[in-house]
């Protein structure tokens, strides 16, 4: 451990970053933009804000958090709709609630435009420097952050730290039998953080991830692959983008191609050779994105595969090919990509690998991400244990915000489970913890329906101005576009139209006519009415903005839906509002079972909602807890 008693300090900033990822970006800009002196620290310059995997951005789950990012004032939003080569929105065969939007990325262009925003933001500093060491003193109530050193001796002084490391930390990289230490893209790995942690009493987990090849464009034959092309009208992730701003996009195609009895052959007949069935690798993978070896033998009833051709840019001759991740030696390959069809003659640019890393255990987090055991440090991003650019952007926002809350002697924002997507991202981290990298899928919430894409401004917007991050001007669009909504949704409520006028119009829809007079609102809620088809007879209609419309519609055909998840909510509510006494001793309750006592000593929960979610506590304990602390 470090002696600085002399505290022979290079330099020193309110809070400092420690990685320049997803994560790290929005951290940073958090506490920048809100007036904090901030100090972004990244191994090499060149790999700010790199996609190592995807050259994507959303996805299911993944676009809402997206929009929250936007919503609550955060960067990744506009940059994706700036690097926009082609918008799709899945799931549109089912309800509103799972709607996800997800576009392919310019990568090199998403890179050079957030590595340009971090240049231009005042309060902020974008150094390369590799953080080797925190240092923290005894401030009467624990430890506290001090101090960062970096690998080259220099002594950082800081008030805030947050760790954004992504997938560097003692990172080592796997091909078939072979590996080498080595960070994503075979970048340098972080070397020494780890260890610091450790000895400040971190625990760290050992996580695994993988990423596949990339092929050289023409040396595919795309005219055998099913094609799919980008949809017409994009709606934008950004509320500061036009609504018209991406309509002259041309859209890159993506197409599909399926594996098949050979590829599964080749894969099964070298199954040993893989990193993941070795022996070699020992960190955890995610289970909702496996690799194509890993299928193969936990699913070895399905003939095929899908697997999603993607371009890397828009002057990049390289292509991802989703779904076929991989640690196979390269001669493997190259016999697995050469089955597939359109691939006979396909030649590798980078080929594919698994990547072990180091993690903290999140249960060691409080919801505002700062460790328990440390004052004054953060963690976000794949740090925590989370896989995905959305999800590490997300957590950095959240704990960049409450860095610059807590210098600014401001309340900690902690997003409740019904507020957000994050919210409940962060609540599932820091409760439950996880075992392997978390994925946001919209399955994980149970308030699904209220927290869509389409009404996250509504949601969250209020929060991030309140923040200081919603800038003042984009603040009044948003009002704007909330009074919008709600006129609108008024007026349908209250224009009512006679039999004569709607039922024509019924009958061409294949709906019911009426006998009597029925509101526009009503007619909205009737499955084959939609709100542009009101149109031929809704003579008092104003040119209302797409989104506008698209919110209005959702919220009239889901009235009654929405309207039960918001009392189960409010239910739900005063358990989550009632606040455990910090220096409860858990011990000396009677009536609550051993494993009980054990988890809620160990993770310290603030709420009582939040303790109910602690995996091993029970109803009954619970009630044991009311009963103690008298609350009914």
């Amino acid at each position: 451990m470090t002696d600085i008693k002399n505290e022979n300090y290079i330099d020193k900033a309110e809070v400092a970053v420690i990685g320049a990822g997803h994560a790290g970006i929005e951290a940073a800009l958090a506490s920048a933009r809100t007036g904090i002196d901030t100090v972004l620290f990244t191994m090499s310059l060149d790999s700010v804000a790199n996609m190592p995997c995807n050259p994507s951005i959303g996805g299911t789950g993944k676009g809402h958090l997206v929009y929250e990012i936007d919503a609550l004032g955060g960067e990744m939003g506009r940059a994706a709709d700036l690097v926009t080569l082609q918008s799709r929105t899945l799931n549109l065969g089912k309800g509103a609630a799972v709607h996800s939007k997800r576009i392919q990325a310019d990568r090199r262009k998403y890179q050079a435009l957030m590595k340009h925003t971090l240049e231009k933001t005042e309060n902020l500093r974008l150094i390369q420097a590799e953080i080797t060491e925190i240092i923290t003193e005894n401030d009467g109530e624990g430890q506290k952050i001090k101090a960062l050193k970096t690998r080259l001796g220099e002594l950082w002084q800081v008030e805030r730290a947050i760790i954004c490391s992504g997938t560097y930390l003692e990172s080592r990289i796997f091909v078939g039998h072979g590996s080498y230490e080595a960070g994503p893209d075979s970048l340098l790995p972080a070397k020494g953080l780890s260890a610091s942690l450790a000895e400040h009493g971190v625990k760290l987990m050992r996580f695994k991830t993988g990423t596949p090849a990339r092929i050289k464009r023409d040396t595919i034959d795309f005219s055998v692959l099913e094609i799919q092309e980008g949809e017409r009208p994009i709606i934008p992730y950004s509320a500061r983008t036009g609504e018209d701003e991406l309509d002259s996009i041309e859209q890159m195609p993506c197409h599909v191609v399926y594996t098949n009895s050979e590829t599964h052959k080749i894969i099964k007949d070298n199954i040993e050779k893989s990193a993941m069935y070795s022996g070699n690798i020992h960190g955890t993978g995610p289970r909702y994105c496996p690799s194509i070896e890993d299928k193969i033998v936990r699913f070895a009833d399905k003939e095929r595969h899908q697997l999603f051709v993607e371009p890397m840019g828009e002057n990049n001759e390289e292509m991802y090919l989703q779904g076929f991740s991989t640690s196979m030696p390269t001669d493997v390959q190259l016999k697995m990509l050469h089955s597939l069809p359109g691939f006979e003659r396909a030649q590798v640019m980078r080929y594919a690998y698994a990547i072990e890393y180091d993690c903290c255990d999140p249960l060691g987090l409080y919801p505002t991400l700062e460790f328990k055991e440390i004052k004054g440090l953060y963690g976000a991003g794949q740090f925590n244990g989370t896989s995905g650019y959305e999800e590490a952007a997300a957590q950095g926002l959240i704990a960049g915000l409450n860095a610059s809350l807590a210098l600014r002697g401001k309340n900690e924002l902690i997003l409740p489970r019904s507020s957000s997507y994050i919210g409940t991202l962060i609540d599932d981290l820091v409760t439950k913890g996880t075992n392997e990298p978390y994925r946001m899928m919209t399955s994980r919430s149970e308030h699904r329906l209220l927290l869509r894409q389409d009404n996250a401004d509504l949601r969250l917007s209020e929060i991030g101005y309140e923040c200081g991050l919603v800038k003042k001007d984009n603040y009044e669009k948003f009002l704007l576009k909330k009074k919008q909504i709600e006129d609108e949704i008024e007026r349908l409520e209250h224009t009512n139209l006679s039999p004569d006028k709607v039922n024509g119009f019924l009958l061409s829809v294949g709906e019911t006519p009426v006998s009597s007079g029925v509101s526009l609102a009503d007619l909205l809620r009737r499955p084959n009415v939609t709100y542009e088809a009101l149109s031929f007879i809704d003579a008092k209609r104003e040119n209302l903005p797409r989104a506008v419309k698209m919110t209005v519609e959702i919220s009239i055909k889901y009235e009654g839906y929405i309207k039960k998840q918001l009392a189960e909510i409010k239910r739900r509510e005063a358990l989550e509002e009632k606040r455990l006494p910090p220096d409860i001793d858990y011990s000396l309750i009677k009536g609550l079972r051993i494993e009980a006592t054990q988890k809620l000593i160990k993770l310290r929960p603030k709420t009582i909602g939040q303790a109910s979610r602690i995996s091993g506590v029970s109803p009954a304990d619970i009630s044991v807890l009311l009963i103690y602390l008298g609350i009914k």
